[in-house]
């Protein structure tokens, strides 16, 4: 990667912190406001990140009279898709940006780009590949049995992707993941393929000592193109990654949809009101406490291809100057640790302190100058 291209690629990955408003009184919930200013949101699995997401937005959003979220727990990407654009109730989702892509190229829903807007592009989410003892790479898969989760889940859309550049043919099952991951301990399957954000609940509490263990994926120009080069550390999984031998893997976006609605309707109004308190309180979510994948979240990022939720855009549009106020040693921890990640992925000899630093100071001439 050049430096022109890491400087680049980490302009996206600043963290827009606005600070959270005072708190306000939480009124008790009665028969007649439990209904005030209900937004549903669609995760993914629960065997993923994106429970733990919509749980931390619900706490930080709800004030117990005029906003709430609500949190369902979804079958994947796919499927959100479809229940974001015709399930009663939905107003928002949580969708993996391949499977978007996927859609759309597939034309699976003609029109999809105007059945929804987006509110902002969310973190992204690791592929792991957790395989038995006698698998050794990923090529030892080939004419072996990989769980790819239930039918309409992220998981098998990526893994067929990964898969089919890298000339890998697997038989591929769809049990919930909890059964596949019996299943691995028993022999009867090969590997267990899941996107999930870091650390996934899946795979917490495993170790190795029965076999298990994470495969790598060959970070060759194909798989880069197409993906996001990443590791999985023993920081992440203690019991299947053994210090300093992180694993090499991709990952893909995530993004927070909106079902598109009535702008005169009450759901339309709740969700104006979901927007102002989401962005609005987005630091509160980057502390301690909640999931660390917020902590990658720029809520200003664009996803290319797609519109923006209108009050988001007007929301980031009013708060520009708010929005452009990043402390500093957030940004640059991010910045350097992108910085590792794609050296380490790459191959590449690691950077001196004052390397970082330097390109980091490039970094920030090149966003002033892009700000201009």
């Amino acid at each position: 990667m050049t430096m022109k291209c890491a400087i680049a690629a980490a302009g996206s990955l600043a963290l827009l912190l606005i600070e959270a408003g005072p708190a306000e009184a939480a009124a008790p919930l009665t028969e007649t406001n439990v209904n005030k200013g209900v937004v549903e949101l669609e995760t993914m699995g629960a065997n993923g990140a994106s429970v733990r997401i919509g749980e931390d937005l619900a706490n930080v959003i709800d004030d117990g009279a005029t906003r709430r979220v609500l949190p369902i727990v979804g079958k994947g990407s796919l499927q959100n898709i479809i229940d974001l654009k015709a399930l009663r109730g939905i107003d928002i989702a949580i969708l993996q940006a391949d499977v978007l892509d996927y859609a759309r190229q597939q034309n699976l829903f003609p029109g999809i780009e105007r059945s929804f807007t987006y509110v902002t592009k969310l973190y992204n989410e690791e592929l792991h590949l957790l395989a038995r003892g006698d698998i050794k790479t990923i090529a030892d898969l080939a004419n072996q049995k990989v769980n790819v989760d239930v039918p309409g889940a992220g998981s098998g859309i990526t893994t067929r992707r990964l898969f089919g550049l890298l000339r890998i043919q697997a038989n591929l099952t769809e049990d919930d993941q909890g059964v596949a991951i019996e299943k691995l301990r028993k022999g009867e399957i090969a590997a267990v393929a899941f996107v999930a954000g870091k650390p996934a609940p899946l795979f917490v509490g495993l170790d190795g000592k029965d076999g298990l263990h994470f495969l790598a994926v060959p970070l060759n120009p194909a798989i880069t193109a197409a993906f996001v080069p990443t590791r999985l550390t023993a920081e992440d999984y203690p019991g299947l990654v053994p210090p300093d031998q992180a694993v090499d893997t991709v990952a893909v976006g995530t993004v927070l949809a909106a079902a598109n609605l009535p702008v005169l309707s009450d759901r339309y109004r709740n969700m104006v009101t979901f927007v102002d308190a989401f962005f609005t309180r987005f630091q509160s979510l980057t502390e301690p406490g909640h999931h660390p994948k917020w902590r990658e979240v720029n809520l200003a990022a664009e996803f290319p291809g797609w519109v923006r939720f209108p009050p988001a855009e007007q929301w980031l549009q009013r708060n520009a100057p708010v929005a452009s106020n990043v402390k500093q040693q957030d940004l640059k921890t991010i910045f350097s640790r992108f910085i590792e990640e794609r050296q380490q992925a790459a191959g590449g000899q690691a950077m001196t302190p004052q390397q970082r630093d330097e390109l980091f100071n490039q970094f920030q001439r090149w966003q002033s100058g892009q700000a201009r």
